[in-house]
């Protein structure tokens, strides 16, 4: 078995179809946990942490070794919860019968490259090195309780996500707070506590804030695929927020939260004056924006356009489209903001 760089690259940029299960059988150990845990997704986990980062940086917080630990950490944590995901999903007969989860990438329970115990034993491997990070913030913060109550939260959403949150339609609610506020303000605010520097509490409640948009943006791709979804979940009693809601208070939905993600980031440039200017940099992924909410106007096509090779993803498909972009251009606005505010303080001192 020889180590595949090139699937490492692939499965962290795109999710994989695979039917073959020598070819399974031939990929390396990290090939098949990026793979089976749908690294292509979980990325979005590595964009809260690494916008967190960039805050934590410019306050003065900022050290690379608690947040490496904290990124991995989150970053296993995710993909275990994924894990987890296709594990119950199965056992509950949801993947059987060519259902959506089986068209787009690997499942490997439901293809047979993992027999359930295979698959559990995976979960708890990750899981518990996921959970070394949560310990290491725990004893590096001295059990503040803040810390705790985010480590219980964030355990309580991995475990219950996929039954029963996401049948009570309050799964993308939690993906929301998870990937926004969550991650993005309590990774600053560990960075905050183990920095051993004082904390300006506005400071992080403004981190909080700014964990908004991306967290809507994470949330918009899991609403979009939800009502891409919505018929196979509806038939099997999953109740998403799509199918109790109905597809088109979920495409309004969807719709809000694209415009509040920039609304946001307007109010944090020029009534919390949090953000310079340079932060408007994300408003070039307008074509993105616009395309995606242009498609929500309309009900899911019956059947995929000519030329439209990702099918059943529709609405998902927009909304990845978007949050790349969006995720790409933040991290840089962000990047330049930090640095106007560090070398140009007097400049932008309000």
């Amino acid at each position: 078995m020889r180590i595949n760089f090139a699937m490492w690259r692939k499965a962290s940029w795109q999710l994989i179809k695979m039917d073959d299960k020598k070819e399974w059988d031939a990929l390396d150990v990290v090939s098949k946990w990026l793979i089976a845990t749908r690294s292509a997704v979980t990325l979005v986990t590595v964009y809260s942490c690494v916008i967190s980062g960039i805050l934590a940086w410019r306050d003065g917080y900022f050290s690379w070794g608690p947040f490496l630990v904290l990124t991995l950490g989150l970053f296993l944590a995710h993909g275990t919860n994924n894990l987890l995901n296709d594990y119950t999903d199965y056992n509950r007969g949801l993947d059987n019968g060519n259902y959506f989860r089986t068209q787009y990438g690997v499942h490997p329970l439901a293809q047979g490259f993992f027999t359930k115990p295979q698959q559990l034993r995976w979960f708890v491997v990750s899981g518990a090195l996921a959970a070394l990070a949560g310990v290491w913030a725990l004893l590096n913060t001295s059990f503040d309780p803040v810390v705790i109550a985010l480590f219980a939260f964030g355990a309580v959403v991995l475990l219950l996500y996929t039954y029963p949150f996401k049948y009570w339609g309050i799964g993308e609610l939690s993906i929301f707070l998870i990937w926004g506020p969550i991650i993005i303000g309590g990774v600053y605010y560990v960075l905050a506590l183990v920095s051993g520097r004082e904390i300006v509490m506005s400071n992080v409640w403004n981190a909080v804030l700014a964990g908004v948009p991306y967290g809507l943006g994470v949330a918009s791709i899991n609403v979009a695929k939800h009502i891409d979804k919505r018929e196979d979940d509806k038939a099997r009693r999953v109740g998403t927020f799509p199918v109790r809601a109905g597809e088109a208070v979920a495409r309004r939905a969807d719709q809000a939260a694209l415009v509040a993600i920039y609304a946001v980031i307007l109010y944090l440039v020029f009534v919390a004056h949090y953000f310079t200017p340079a932060i408007l940099i994300v408003f070039l992924a307008y074509k993105d924006a616009l395309n995606f909410f242009k498609v929500l106007n309309k009900p899911k096509p019956e059947k995929a356009p000519e030329g439209w090779h990702a099918w059943p993803v529709w609405f998902s498909g927009f909304a990845f489209q978007h949050n790349r972009q969006f995720g790409g251009y933040i991290l840089l606005g962000l990047l330049i903001d930090a640095l106007l505010r560090i070398y140009l303080p007097n400049y932008w001192a309000l």
